[in-house]
């Protein structure tokens, strides 16, 4: 299954159905089949602690096969993050990427996560390493960064540079009014 995750292949299933289809695929170490069970859950507001565990399951079982777009944490607002990005098209291909990086802020009172929103014509991997190496890093991801948030921006990779560097400001600005906690955007 090479569907990104916003397409929600497994919309249209019920929940009894999602969770079956994730138990087959923890049994049969289906990482990419159990991250879209996870994300579908996740993206209907299941509980914190159900996405936890079945995280902690898939990641236990299925590591190698997981695909880079499903975080390793639960994330109470990537719902809003997807849903905000959606609303974003790059009209033009390049060689810019989009990415969102999960901060840690469990020492704040604003919650225990926010995001950074960066561009770079590197991968979101290799830039998330770079900010953790304090190559040309955000004070923020250096210090607070925990994992590069694929899924949501997919769509905004290999784009123009220009289109990228608008929407990136566009999109920290949309995060934020969508209540989320945001660094970057410049």
């Amino acid at each position: 299954m090479t569907v990104p995750p916003a397409a929600r292949p497994l919309r249209a299933l019920s929940r009894p159905d999602v969770l079956a289809r994730l138990e087959a695929a923890l049994a049969g170490a289906e990482g990419v089949l159990g991250a879209h069970c996870v994300h579908e859950l996740w993206m209907r507001g299941e509980f914190a602690t159900h996405i936890e565990a079945a995280l902690e399951k898939l990641w236990e079982r299925a590591a190698r096969s997981i695909p880079e777009w499903l975080p390793m944490r639960y994330v109470d607002w990537l719902p809003a993050a997807y849903e905000v990005a959606a609303g974003f098209k790059a009209e033009r291909k390049g060689r810019s990427n989009l990415y969102l990086v999960l901060l840690d802020y469990e020492d704040r009172r604003e919650g225990p996560h926010g995001v950074y929103v960066g561009m770079s014509h590197y991968s979101p991997a290799q830039r998330f390493d770079q900010h953790k190496a304090g190559i040309r890093a955000a004070g923020s991801v250096l210090k607070r960064g925990l994992e590069v948030l694929t899924g949501p921006v997919l769509h905004l990779q290999h784009i123009a540079r220009p289109v990228a560097a608008r929407i990136e400001i566009e999109l920290a600005e949309a995060l934020r009014d969508a209540g989320l906690l945001v660094q970057g955007g410049h």
